[in-house]
């Protein structure tokens, strides 16, 4: 019989599994998140990577379609810039119409959108990469906290601290439940993070190998082939570190800011987020900065989401009876 492991975030989000499954940029559509949301995780469909509004509502109405009811999530990014954010009350309001009441939060403080999300009902994550900001978001009445390691694929921000550090921080100091991201790509490190204190875990680089993610197959074959060590952080000259694949566009990158380049023209064309869509559906991987982190290295075929998720748990619970063993009460220990 497999293990159910309930949490306070099983709870919160309605889901079978403690696994939350964040929003990736180009590739979060109805299809992945749908298959995501049926395996019994949560997932969030990304806005900003359609067009336009109506190409997004069509994704809600595709993913209510393929979940038959089951809730699912919409990923909200709040830029610095403030004209960046223009769109963010017509994807609320989409989402909100079309029963969408899990939202998850990422960037700047979401604060400004609270009131109206939690006037409805819904249930908001904000991802934060070190305690201070948790605690901020907390304040600021989120009913979670997702806290990414400096091992995350993206943005780990200036956080130089690992998401087991950010974990022991966390059970110490944050009141409302929290989940650990950053190289998370096996059951072992779910039932690592539930010890720490953590109700769950947030997967990214680990679901890029799904059937269901969109991306050319040559690139997902290539993920498949990596290590540990296939992932660098670029644009830390600018105080935006990224986490992504160490390829031909990101080692150019590395060249510049080593070479002391300030001016962001000359990087442009590198780390613009086009290159990285074009890559995604081309199958060159030596383009664009592809967000990946070393949980990749837990990948070892293309499969469905759902058989991902199912070795995920399948893991931690053989993990979950290693640990149990631990024990000197426990009728296997010696």
């Amino acid at each position: 019989m497999q293990a159910r492991f309930q949490t306070r975030i099983t709870e919160l989000f309605g889901i079978e599994h403690p696994l939350l499954c964040g929003g990736l940029m180009w590739l979060a559509d109805a299809r992945y998140v749908g298959a995501v949301v049926n395996a019994g995780a949560m997932g969030f469909i990304t806005p900003r990577s359609f067009p336009d509004l109506d190409a997004f509502r069509a994704q809600l109405a595709d993913c209510q379609e393929i979940t038959c009811g089951r809730p699912f999530g919409v990923n909200l990014y709040i830029s610095g810039q403030a004209n960046q954010n223009d769109r963010v009350d017509a994807w609320i309001e989409a989402s909100l119409g079309a029963g969408v009441r899990h939202f998850e939060t990422a960037g700047f403080s979401p604060s400004r959108w609270l009131p109206r999300l939690q006037a409805e009902g819904a249930v908001v994550i904000h991802k934060c990469t070190t305690i201070r900001h948790a605690l901020r978001a907390e304040r600021d009445g989120v009913d979670a906290v997702a806290l990414v390691g400096h091992e995350c694929g993206g943005h780990p921000g200036t956080n130089t601290l690992s998401a087991a550090t950010l974990g022991s921080l966390a059970a110490e100091q944050l009141r409302v439940p929290f989940v650990l991201g950053g190289g998370m790509g096996t059951g072992s490190q779910l039932v690592s993070a539930l010890s720490l204190g953590a109700d769950g875990v947030l997967l990214g680089s680990r679901m890029l190998v799904s059937e269901e993610i969109w991306a050319h197959e040559n690139y997902k074959n290539h993920l498949v082939d990596l290590d540990a060590s296939s992932t660098t952080t670029v644009l830390s000259t600018f105080g935006k570190t990224y986490r992504c694949l160490d390829n031909e566009a990101a080692r150019r990158v590395r060249d510049l800011e080593a070479q002391g380049i300030s001016d962001f023209d000359a990087y442009r064309d590198l780390v613009r987020g086009e290159a990285a869509r074009t890559a995604y559906e081309t199958g060159d991987w030596s383009h664009g900065i592809l967000s990946l982190g070393p949980a990749i290295s837990f990948a070892d075929t293309v499969e469905p989401a759902a058989d991902i998720i199912q070795r995920f748990i399948h893991q931690a619970q053989h993990a979950t009876e290693r640990v149990g063993h631990l024990n000197p009460t426990h009728p296997g220990a010696r």
